[in-house]
């Protein structure tokens, strides 16, 4: 399983990594839109609004833990590329232990904070039942999700994005078919969807623990690996922490979002839901990017080899700012037959509900763009470390741009949901920015001292 990726073309080594990588991403966006495409085939607004609030909270609650286990891609990699395997399954051991107790202490607390969520999230009244049996369900299931996230963060940080791509395919295919079974042949509802999701993940794992049992996987563990070591605890947590808040900081954002639209009436709040599920497979390029950047540079760094590092996020910079022009140009033409994949026509608001939802899109998409530049950095810092500066960027950008650009629009444009949906290009826009300043700084403190690196922050 461990790969190295640390010689070779740079760009033939950025692409072999990324696409696994991006199927795995529309896979999973495939597996989070299936439960909002299938309820809105056969049940109305309602049903579509409590998933589409309910998914969000959850998808939020995803990357945090998506974003603490990039702690474990990095140190797994830097240890690959130095070619230290007892650095490599401690960490492993540790990053398991440490996600054991994460997901037990995740699934009590929300199982008591349902009801106040769903409050918190502005939820309409018609949608709230939906959204609190969603919630509940999914709440149950989150040991699993946590699981197949490190699962996938240690393949990834040994260089291996292939094996994570075949586990995500089993469980969309196992909710799309389960969503089926219980929406459409049970009637369910959106107890329906979260019990669709709930078991393809548990489904993801047991095939992902099988695999990993039965084949030679290359994992160097041993049992002292799983005790708690104070520096590999600490790397894992420097790194993930200020990444999970950075991430859970963004979906905030969303939220905060999604309660301004919900206060907006139940058409706007459904169009935006779609939006977002939408603009989540535009997405998939930006996101595999920093990804990709992270695992890829953490490699190289560990060997040395910073010059390889910089010209990993060239290319994925590159490749993200191309992704996006053509995301806005598709958008511009097709915004309105996008949206109304997700509706019902025949249902009573489905036409308002793909108006708003191309208004929507349509300054959103430019997001594409932005977020593809300061990912790619956001990568490329936390392989160094440096976790901190993606924290304080996207920090900015939220409570800078995102925010207060939403909130004025939405009071100011009360008939368009066009002015909304720039509120996220401007704020990634902000981040780019800071990100490129960063760079700047970095290379001229680097040359200062003779071309090293100067250090972790």
């Amino acid at each position: 399983m461990e790969k190295n990726l640390t010689s070779g073309s740079v760009f033939k080594t950025v692409v072999q990594f990324s696409v696994p990588y991006l199927l795995s991403y529309f896979l999973q966006t495939l597996y989070g839109m299936a439960d909002l495409f299938i309820i809105g085939q056969f049940h109305g607004v309602d049903s579509t609004t409590a998933v589409s609030i309910g998914s969000q909270v959850m998808h939020m609650l995803t990357v945090m833990v998506v974003g603490l286990a990039m702690g474990a891609t990095v140190m797994i990699g830097q240890s690959v590329g130095a070619r230290n395997r007892a650095q490599t399954g401690r960490t492993i051991g540790n990053t398991i232990t440490l996600f054991m107790l994460v997901s037990a202490l995740l699934t009590g607390g929300l199982l008591l904070s349902v009801r106040g969520i769903v409050s918190a999230m502005s939820t309409p009244v018609e949608a709230v039942p939906g959204t609190t049996s969603y919630l509940t369900i999914c709440f149950i299931g989150i040991p699993f999700i946590t699981a197949y996230n490190i699962i996938s963060s240690i393949f990834r940080g040994m260089g291996d994005s292939k094996s994570p791509m075949y586990f995500i395919a089993v469980a969309c295919g196992a909710n799309i078919a389960l969503d089926y079974l219980f929406i459409g042949g049970l009637g369910l509802g959106a107890e329906g969807a979260a019990l669709g999701t709930t078991l393809s993940q548990t489904i993801s794992v047991a095939v992902s623990l099988a695999i990993i049992l039965r084949k030679k996987t290359g994992i160097p563990l041993a049992k002292k690996d799983f005790m708690p070591h104070r520096e590999t605890m600490g790397g894992l947590l420097k790194i993930g922490i200020p990444v999970a808040l950075q991430d859970g900081f963004i979906q905030i954002a969303f939220i905060v979002i999604t309660i301004i639209a919900n206060r907006r009436g139940l058409n706007d709040a459904a169009a935006v839901g779609i939006v977002e599920k939408i603009i989540g497979i535009l997405f998939l390029v930006p996101s595999s990017m920093l990804s990709t950047v992270s695992a890829l540079s953490a490699q190289n760094i560990g060997a040395g080899r910073h010059d390889r590092a910089r010209a990993v996020l060239r290319y994925a910079i590159a490749m993200a700012v191309l992704w996006g022009f053509a995301a806005v140009l598709v958008m511009r033409l097709a915004a309105e037959p996008c949206v109304g994949l997700f509706v019902d026509r025949t249902k009573a608001g489905s036409a308002e509900v793909v108006l708003l939802g191309g208004q929507y899109m349509r300054g959103y998409v430019w997001d594409c763009i932005f977020a593809g530049i300061h990912f790619s950095f956001s990568g490329y810092f936390c392989a160094y470390g440096w976790s901190m500066i993606p924290f304080i960027h996207n920090s900015l950008s939220i409570l800078c741009a995102r925010i207060p650009l939403s909130y004025l629009a939405s009071k100011h444009f009360p008939e368009t949901l066009f002015p909304m949906g720039l509120a996220s290009p401007a704020g990634s826009a902000l981040s780019a920015a800071i990100c490129a300043g960063v760079f700047l700084w970095m290379n001229r403190c680097q040359r200062g001292q003779g071309g090293k690196f100067l250090g972790k922050a």
